[in-house]
């Protein structure tokens, strides 16, 4: 299972939602979908604007975790 871990580095860096939906240009209800996990998929774009935004990698939001 891939967990979102957008909550925890938007925390480190000290970043509310609605400025980095701001930064990033995707919709505060998008990113909200996103940053509680509930998300199917996420563009490369998208991904690319975050890590922008957050000055972080993919790896720093992303994380796989075996189900078992």
């Amino acid at each position: 299972m891939i967990v979102v871990n957008l909550d925890v580095v938007m925390a480190q860096r000290k970043i509310g939602l609605s400025e980095l939906a701001e930064k990033v240009d995707i919709t505060l209800a998008n990113l909200s979908i996103l940053k509680n996990n509930k998300a199917k998929a996420i563009r490369f774009s998208t991904l690319d604007a975050i890590c922008k935004a957050l000055n972080c990698q993919p790896g720093d939001i992303l994380e796989y975790v075996d189900e078992e």
